[in-house]
């Protein structure tokens, strides 16, 4: 029986009953990627040593009749995870040689739940891309065509989840980094709410691994299936113990419903600042149609949604703020003269990040000040529906692009050029307040690449965008795994 493309949740059940062991497991898994790693080259840093140890560990606490949630399961980590004894690079060729001596406390939640870790996956240079490729560990394809990206920074896990590499992933999302690779891989990610998750040692090489609350970004999981998601979303929740003296614990609200025709949802497919291609039009409607069959309230339109322009241009804000922040002073200033240039009435996207690339403290407050009045929007919002479904970038898996600079490079959209960053937009949607987001697999385009979109719920209520992910996945499928 070909092991490789089983559920967790099928996994467990198989374990737990005899029928495998881990180190069967972990054998195939490992078979797999000798196989099938050179064309696909997700897994960048492979620790098949440990991993069959960790898996022999596995079945002697089995024999015991010991259990844990993910007690002998395959997974693969985000090569940007502290692991100790394991290079952490971010795709920066000057820490080629960085190798942290802990774990980042996902890491330790995954091994304190019984996972066998296979090794780290690939990401872009500094995490700051929609495709993963770097330097040291090479380019990450898409594993239905690999003249195309996985997506980015969480490609490698993507991509490997697709592959057959592993049962589940973990990953980080600040501009869809979780969600984009989902959608362009075929598999299921989830975007937790802010502050959710603990993510300590999810750090740049060197720098100190410490509880800290980042504006936007988060770390969240990666899977085959909806309820693989949530299984490893109940790992991973909760706080980190430095700051609370605690072990991780955090009762998140059930979801608001159970059956698919109880849920009230709004339907989004356009954007201000960036047309939809057909192909993702289609697999929201696909998601819509599905909805309606099975007897939910859908909506198109609603008065309560927060201006969708707005939230794109202080989420570009917010980001660029603080990815420019230790910038060198020269490099600072350049970007200051450039932003001075700029028309008071230009109000693209591209002049928002170069604005928010030099924000004063004065201006990010104006811009959290904005963010706040869009949460209360939400909250309104969110009182009248249970989730949004929107895409998640406006194409699917487009062809790898190297170019060094990302403002030079363009997106096809239906054979129009866009500025590359741009996409983002959708992302951020869910980003820049902080909310819940499951992306889900919503069929193929008629170039047969998969297509995803994101459910959107509300604050802390990620087990609502999570059920419905599973109620969909009933009704219109889910992963496939690519010929």
């Amino acid at each position: 029986m070909d092991w490789n493309f089983r559920s967790a949740g099928e996994l467990a059940t198989a374990l737990r009953a005899g029928e495998v062991s881990s180190v069967e497991l972990t054998e195939a898994a490992i078979a797999g990627i000798e196989r099938d790693e050179g064309v696909v080259n997700a897994i960048c840093v492979p620790d098949f040593d440990r991993a069959r140890a960790a898996a022999r560990h596995a079945d002697q606490e089995f024999g015991r009749g010991e259990d844990r949630p993910l007690l002998g399961i395959p997974v693969t980590v985000k090569e940007s995870y502290n692991m100790a004894g394991m290079p952490t690079t971010w795709g920066m060729p000057q820490y080629r040689d960085f190798v942290p001596a802990e774990d980042a406390v996902q890491v330790s939640r995954l091994k304190a739940a019984g996972a066998v870790v296979l090794g780290k996956t690939n990401v872009p240079l500094g995490l700051h891309d929609l495709q993963s490729f770097n330097e040291i560990y090479g380019t990450t394809n898409n594993p239905w065509d690999h003249g195309r990206t996985p997506g980015g920074s969480s490609g490698g896990s993507a991509a490997a989840l697709a592959a057959g590499f592993g049962a589940l992933s973990i990953g980080s999302d600040i501009g869809g980094s979780l969600r984009a690779p989902a959608h362009f891989c075929g598999v299921y990610a989830h975007k937790p709410t802010l502050g959710l998750a603990a993510n300590r040692g999810m750090v740049p090489p060197t720098m100190q691994a410490l509880p800290v609350d980042f504006d936007l970004a988060v770390v969240g999981p990666m899977a085959r299936t909806a309820r693989d998601l949530a299984l490893l979303l109940d790992v991973m929740a909760g706080p980190d113990p430095l700051t609370l003296g605690v072990a991780h614990d955090l009762a998140l609200p059930p979801a608001r419903h159970q059956r698919l025709s109880d849920f009230r949802v709004l339907v989004l497919d356009e954007h201000p600042f960036i047309p939809t291609g057909s192909a993702v039009r289609a697999g929201v409607n696909r998601v819509a149609d599905a909805l309606v069959d099975g007897g939910a309230h859908v909506e198109r339109h609603s008065p309560l949604l927060p201006d969708l322009a707005e939230a794109a241009t202080i989420y570009t804000q917010l980001l660029f703020s603080g990815s420019v922040a230790r910038f060198p002073a020269d490099a600072y200033e350049q970007l200051r003269t450039r932003a001075a240039g700029l028309s008071a009435d230009d109000r693209s996207l591209g002049a928002a990040r170069l604005r928010g690339m030099v924000f004063s403290h004065r201006d990010w407050t104006r811009a959290n000040d904005r963010r706040e009045l869009h949460r209360h929007r939400w909250r309104q919002l969110f009182a009248e529906f249970d989730a949004v479904v929107c895409p998640i970038t406006p194409t699917p898996a487009f062809p790898h692009d190297h170019n060094p600079d990302l403002l030079e490079r363009r997106i096809d959209i239906d054979g129009v050029e866009y500025p590359y960053l741009d996409q983002l937009v959708w992302a951020g949607l869910a980003t820049m307040p902080g909310l819940p987001s499951t992306a889900i697999p919503a069929g193929r385009s008629s170039e047969g690449l998969p297509v995803g979109v994101q459910l959107i719920g509300p604050t802390f209520e990620d087990r609502t965008t999570l059920r419905l992910a599973d109620l969909l996945e009933q009704r219109i499928g889910g992963f496939q795994a690519p010929k």
